[in-house]
């Protein structure tokens, strides 16, 4: 089966009744956990920010807690799968300033890491190509907030 392109589906669903509308999304959020939580989001913290940037630094503080330090394998692993999980709620949100305060985030919990992890190259690699696109993210920004997120990068040492 070949899946309709956005503006198909866009022209279908004009079309359709408010009730029908509800159980399609209803539907479809059954199917994949991003799908509710995108829906979730879109619903319930769209209209705070705060609060759900608040809540996704306490997640992330748990699961860096959960890193196994032990190898450094199994290390890289859970701060990929970390740093997924911040590429997946910043694409909920789409703003560009909740993108560069989770990514300030990550990278002041990945300066906490043992010292002989952050000598590992792929983890540098990672924390490196991360402070890259916070800068990128801040040059999108307006003016004032430039200025304010180069001043708390400083203050982080990022």
């Amino acid at each position: 089966m070949k899946a309709a392109t956005v503006s198909e589906l866009k022209k279908e669903l004009k079309t359709r009744s408010e009730k029908e509308l509800m159980e399609l999304v209803l539907r479809l959020s059954k199917f994949k956990k991003e799908n509710k939580e995108l829906l979730t989001y879109l619903l319930y913290e769209v209209d705070n920010e705060a609060s759900y940037i608040k809540s996704i630094k306490a997640e992330i503080d748990e699961l860096f807690e959960t890193i196994n330090t032990s190898r450094t394998f199994y290390a890289k692993k859970t701060i990929r799968k970390i740093l997924r999980n911040i590429k997946k709620y910043c694409r909920y949100s789409k703003k560009k300033q909740t993108e560069v305060e989770l990514l300030m985030y990550f990278c002041v919990k990945m300066k906490t890491l043992p010292s002989y992890l952050k000598r590992v190259t792929v983890v540098r690699n990672i924390y490196d190509r991360q402070v890259v696109l916070i800068k990128k993210a801040i040059a999108t920004l307006h003016e004032d907030l430039q200025y304010d997120y180069a001043l708390e990068m400083e203050e982080l040492g990022i």
